[in-house]
């Protein structure tokens, strides 16, 4: 089995928006109570067995187990019996709901994630049909349980040949999306590690190097509008609270991020494919983006998007058949790629790698690119011993469609 998701813009009336709207509501609200049963549990378990609190105290059988996905299910179907609100949503989209919790402590158990947090009021933004039924795509139409059918922009066609397993309704500030997950009964064959090879190294100064001498500049979306975000949540910040003024404010507010996501977005997509288009096998290195993302150069690292990248390159790399793997980025850049000898640590503001023991002089980020392309090779099998003369080079008929130098803008 193979899946894919499509998304498309929605193209709802004013009742479907209503509907879609309450939904979100009600959906926030049995979120924010199964997460409180979960966390009185919790704190009826951390009083000693000899005191109790001062202040107040969770009086809960010791013979009680905790709320589970399967337990607070039940106690859904008896509360959808008693409240009239809850009967008029698809019980299948507030059972996701109650699994979209269970994924989040289940985060907090494995990955280390924060304790998962109450909803704002408008804080929910999508829900989830896990089944549609028959023929659920009629043209430029898709239909779904209790509303009916909702018109949609139908910006690329849906093969026949697939099943519509589920449907995500999105809210955003420019408007309301389905994401169409997509189910074909084929076997994708695996990418063979063959022929020609690039290396990646991400950074700040350069937002890509490529072991072929490339440099991408730091698009920077966030940078470069941060002044005017700064003004539009200072104008919605002096807006009288629950006034439809802060709500228009806020508004802006909202879809300033959303632009600046995008334009984050279209620059990796566009990145991607340029370099799919030069090489046959990607290597790119292996980053702790936690690590970063809470250091001193946090917001720059976050404005980068490396992580978004990274998934988007290796989505990119399956669709075209490139082959793809990440590289431990441990010492690539006190490495020299040309007689891989060590040459010690290197300060941020030393941008040229100069070997002392070979000579070899290069860009320090297209250096580090070359290490990571060498190591790569190592890791699928290929002996290189060491740089060769115009490894990785780009064909004269490639057309670049992304900026090499830092002069030329992105967007």
């Amino acid at each position: 089995m193979f899946n894919l998701i499509y998304e498309f813009k929605l193209k709802p009336n004013n009742a479907q928006i209503a509907i879609f709207k309450e939904w979100l509501e009600q959906c926030r609200r049995v979120y924010n109570y199964a997460l409180s049963e979960r966390k009185d549990w919790v704190n009826s378990r951390k009083s000693p067995m000899n005191a109790c609190s001062i202040k107040h105290e969770y009086i809960i059988p010791s013979a009680q187990p905790a709320p589970t996905y399967r337990s607070q299910c039940e106690s859904l179907t008896v509360a959808r019996k008693n409240i009239p609100e809850l009967e008029l949503v698809h019980s299948q989209v507030l059972q996701q709901t109650l699994k979209r919790l269970q994924l989040a402590f289940e985060g907090m158990w494995k990955n280390g994630r924060g304790f998962p947090r109450y909803k704002k009021a408008g804080q929910m933004r999508s829900f989830v049909f896990p089944q549609l039924g028959v023929n659920p795509i009629q043209g430029n139409q898709v239909k779904l349980p209790m509303i009916g059918l909702v018109k949609f922009r139908q910006s690329r066609p849906i093969p026949e040949d697939v099943r519509v397993k589920q449907a995500r309704i999105v809210r955003r500030a420019s408007g309301w999306y389905v994401q169409l997950t997509l189910q074909w009964n084929v076997n994708v064959p695996q990418i063979s590690p063959t022929g020609t090879s690039l290396g990646i190294d991400v950074g700040l100064i350069h937002f890509a190097a490529v072991s072929n001498g490339r440099t991408f500049p730091n698009p920077r979306p966030f940078k470069r509008v941060e002044g005017k975000l700064k003004s539009l949540q200072k104008k919605a910040s002096h807006k009288r609270f629950g006034s439809n003024n802060r709500a228009k404010a806020q508004a802006k507010v909202t879809r300033l991020h959303e632009q600046i996501a995008n334009t984050r977005k279209n620059y990796h997509w566009e990145l991607a494919h340029n370099l799919c288009d030069w090489a046959d096998m990607i290597f790119a290195e292996q980053l702790n983006l936690k690590a970063l993302d809470r250091g001193f150069l946090a917001k720059h690292c976050l404005d980068a998007g490396w992580g978004q990248f990274l998934d988007i390159l290796c989505q990119c790399c399956f669709k075209r058949g490139v082959y793809f793997q990440k590289i431990p980025a441990a010492y690539s850049s006190q490495t020299c790629p040309n007689c891989l000898e060590e040459t010690g640590k290197k300060k941020l503001c030393q941008r040229v790698h100069k070997c002392q023991f070979c000579g070899y002089t290069q860009d320090r980020d297209v250096a580090s690119a070359q290490v990571v392309e060498i190591r790569g090779l190592q890791a699928v099998g290929h002996t290189v011993d060491k740089l060769s003369e115009g490894k990785g080079s780009v064909p004269e008929d490639v057309k670049l469609c992304l900026p090499v130098t830092e002069e030329s803008p992105a967007f």
